[in-house]
């Protein structure tokens, strides 16, 4: 009998088609015939090696009833396959599953979508089983191919489109889950792959429609596949959201992107956060000639992702993150000042926006806080110094190259900074440092302020720019105050009882007795002149007030105190004295800020004497001169009532207005002789640098030559003038004085300026050889005329002190007449 006689006869045919055909019933809608089902399952586990065969057969009738149209004996053949997958779990199950994906790929290739979502579906069932073993040659690129075709379904129905979405969702998780444990699919990361699975959970995870909305569901699929990326899978997985983002002009908006970028730092492992913002470190520098609405809505996003990022998780690149931001600050100040992305064009390809720059440069200073409280204690000091050594000096002009060692190949090569584009970045940089020292916690203040740090920034509260200035004594205030009293001073005021403000006082350790030691000398100082400068305004005593009282409590020793107490009587004269050109206002707020302060010490200090003295100025002054206290000064409409306060005014106020450095903490345990001394500021060459104006004044021979070998003219007049006062002498004629000396400066300069180096040289070597410290010989021997008056206690090259007890002691020798060593001599 030929052989295809017997293919038509039914006992003849394989047992497993028979088996396979007896599962269809001959009514569709009555599903699956179960009895059979089990037999078929019985005779696959009994016969694995047929398993093969049966998949065969049931994917080409699969294929037949497709081009048929019968859909239900489709979905019997579907379940027979699921069924099967979940049942066997031999060595041949690789063979078996390549027939059933070739059949899920013909559910998946129909234009219906019933069929779609039904191949889905199988996919899902298959994705969820453990295999045992491992296969070489499957390949699931159509897969994602289909699923993420799927994704972006445009169904006219909106059910059916959202459910044809959803499935793709589900199949795109399903194919996650399928290879991203199998070391022999680890291809599901390459760019080809991701460039598809990414942007469409992104594309749903945007677009919620319809009652069963997608987003969910995406959110979980998207989670689910950061959590599963490992280390070196992480650039792949972040980089399309990166391009959706770009390619969608989602950084606009920046509430999607944000919302992105959360649910990728908390999905991935943590020990990975850096990376992640390392990515955005550079897309970020990438985009430098976008918009400042892009760039803003990349530095929001770095923004939430540094504070999500766990403690010291910014890598190892530290420094790289902030130098990337402070090029950010560089770059928006220099295309707001010139109106321009490109700088070799003559016409901007974009308008800038000034509102739009000043909100990314703002945007840029909160993420550099907000990075610099991810970082542990030594971290952040490193990143101080490094933003301390981007501050550009005034007078100095700067470009991108020399502002920012490490540059970028995005970064454009700009011109120089005018004064202005200087003054802004200063104003970045502090604001910024502002950020970074806001909570910084430390119980050694030489290691929170050392001399490379806190010299430069000293050097900026001289500055003539009023917010710069406050800028400096609020960084100053965040470093000083380690026990948050900081609040409790915010406002300048005369407190009756300061135990109401619940001050936290420690004692002073010997690392902070040292800080003073070394720094506290230019701490006072700065104070002293911040007071001086007449644009200093109400937030600038109150801030001043401020330092004075955190001074106290955290840094404050005996001889600290005194220091302190004479510093507040210094102000004192300040405020009173006719030589500064202080308005009105300052002087009144000087006097304010000395009587607080010094009611705020002596109520520190304990001693009776010292606090009733005060406590009596301040009564006769709430009588008589309210407008010498904080409480009538440091308001919105000050009320210093008398117009005819003038300077000789206050120099000729009662005393009994005034405090006095009488030896009131006599028998207290305090050094007494220091408290008489009066502090007067030491002048250096660092009120001359800091002010600068021009080139032509940084010119610092001159500063270098005339301080090493002449009298501070200034500062000699002042104390010529004062000892004039003390001898009842009529004042000279400064004025004149004055203009030989400023033509006399100008002729330097100017010498400085165009003179040979040669002559320079040779005329510095002569003035070093000359003895000018006898030139002036003459002249104080005329000043100093009653030298009976001004003979004061020698100091040990002169002779010995007179005790005062009676005892015969060897006569006081004046000063102009002691013979000093040469190197002592100025």
């Amino acid at each position: 009998m030929p052989l295809w006689v017997c293919g038509c006869c039914g006992a003849l045919r394989p047992r497993y088609k028979r088996l396979v055909d007896n599962i269809f019933p001959e009514d569709p809608e009555d599903g699956l015939v179960k009895a059979n089902m089990e037999k078929l399952t019985f005779y696959a586990l009994s016969a694995p090696e047929k398993l093969d065969r049966i998949g065969a057969y049931l994917s080409e009738r699969l294929s037949r009833d497709v081009a048929r149209h019968r859909y239900g004996y489709v979905c019997i053949a579907m379940e027979a396959l699921d069924q099967l997958l979940m049942a066997c779990h031999c060595q041949s199950i690789n063979l078996f599953v390549e027939s059933f994906l070739k059949m899920v790929r013909k559910l998946l290739e129909s234009d219906k979508p019933n069929l779609q979502i039904l191949g889905t579906n199988s996919f899902v069932k298959f994705a969820n089983i453990e295999e045992d073993t491992p296969s070489y040659h499957r390949s699931y690129d159509f897969f994602v191919s289909r699923f993420s075709e799927m994704c972006h379904s445009s169904y006219e129905d909106p059910d059916i489109r959202t459910k044809i979405r959803m499935a793709g969702i589900k199949g795109l998780q399903g194919v996650v889950r399928k290879t991203v444990n199998d070391e022999l699919q680890a291809n599901i990361w390459d760019p080809q792959h991701m460039d598809k699975i990414v942007p469409s959970l992104l594309f749903n995870l945007q677009c919620g429609e319809g009652t069963e909305s997608p987003v969910e569901l995406t959110e979980r699929c998207f989670r689910e596949l950061l959590g599963r990326a490992a280390y070196g899978n992480i650039k792949n997985a972040v980089t399309p959201v990166l391009m959706h983002l770009d390619n969608h002009s989602l950084w606009e908006g920046k509430v999607f992107a944000v919302r992105c970028f959360k649910i990728i730092m908390y999905s991935i492992q943590s020990q990975h956060s850096h990376l992640v913002i390392q990515q955005l470190l550079g897309h970020l520098d990438a985009n430098s000639k976008n918009s400042a609405t892009v760039r803003a809505g990349i530095v929001e996003v770095l923004l939430e992702a540094a504070a999500i990022a766990a403690s010291g998780s910014v890598g190892p690149t530290v420094l790289e993150v902030f130098n990337t931001l402070l090029r950010q600050l560089r770059l928006s100040v220099d295309y707001e000042l010139t109106g321009s992305y490109d700088p070799t064009s003559n016409i901007g390809i974009k308008i800038i926006k000034t509102h739009e720059e000043r909100q990314l440069q703002e945007a840029v200073i909160r993420t550099i806080g907000s990075f610099a409280n991810t970082l542990p204690t030594y971290q952040r000091s490193e990143v101080m110094l490094f933003i301390m050594g981007k501050i550009p000096v005034p007078g100095t002009c700067l470009n991108a190259h020399t502002l920012f060692c490490s540059t970028h190949k995005h970064t454009p090569i700009t011109h120089h900074l005018m004064p202005e584009g200087t003054r802004m970045i200063q104003v970045m940089l502090l604001k910024s440092l502002v950020q970074v020292t806001a909570g910084f916690q430390t119980t050694n203040m030489l290691t929170a302020l050392p001399s490379s740090f806190l010299e430069p920034l000293l050097s900026f509260s001289l500055t003539e720019d009023p917010e710069v200035r406050l800028l400096v004594l609020t960084i100053l205030l965040s470093l000083i105050d380690r026990h948050d009293n900081r609040p409790k001073f915010s406002t300048i005021s005369i407190i009756s009882d300061i135990s109401v403000l619940k001050l936290k006082v420690d004692k002073c350790s010997r690392q902070d007795n040292l800080f003073m030691k070394k720094h506290g000398q230019q701490l006072y100082r700065h104070i002293y002149l911040g007071c001086k400068e007449q644009s200093s305004g109400r937030q600038h005593y109150e801030t001043l007030y401020t330092l004075l009282a955190l001074l106290s409590m955290e840094l404050a020793n005996e001889e600290v105190v005194v220091d302190l107490i004479r510093l507040a009587l210094a102000l004192q004269d300040l405020a009173l004295s006719t030589d500064e050109s202080l308005p009105i206002y300052n002087r009144c707020a000087v006097h304010a800020l000395a009587a607080a302060y010094l009611n705020l010490i002596c109520q520190l200090t304990t001693v009776p004497a010292f606090c009733q003295h005060i406590h009596e100025v301040i009564e006769v002054r709430q009588k008589e001169s309210p407008y010498l206290l904080p409480e009538d000064v440091f308001i919105d409409n000050p009320k210093y009532v008398p117009t005819t306060l003038t300077p000789l005014f206050f120099l000729n106020l009662d005393t009994v207005l005034l405090f006095t450095h009488v030896l009131v903490l006599g028998g207290s345990g305090y050094n007494t002789e220091r408290l008489a001394t009066p502090y007067v500021p030491q002048y250096t060459d660092e009120d001359r640098l800091s002010k600068r104006k021009s080139i032509g004044e940084t010119i610092s021979l001159q500063v270098e030559v005339e301080s090493r070998n002449t009298l501070n003219i200034s500062l000699f007049h002042y104390r010529i003038e004062s000892v004039r006062r003390c001898l009842c002498l009529p004042p000279v004629d400064s004025v004149g004085m004055e203009e030989q000396e400023r033509e006399r400066r100008r002729q330097v300069v100017e010498k400085f300026q165009k003179a040979p180096f040669e002559e320079i040289a040779a005329h510095c070597g002569a003035r070093v050889q000359q003895k000018d410290h006898f030139l002036f010989i003459p002249f104080l021997n005329k000043v100093f005329l009653c030298s009976d008056v001004l003979t004061l206690p020698p100091p040990s090259p002169s002779g010995t002190i007179s005790s005062g007890y009676g005892q015969s002691q060897s006569r006081s020798v004046p000063v102009y007449e002691m013979k000093f060593p040469d190197l002592c001599v100025y």
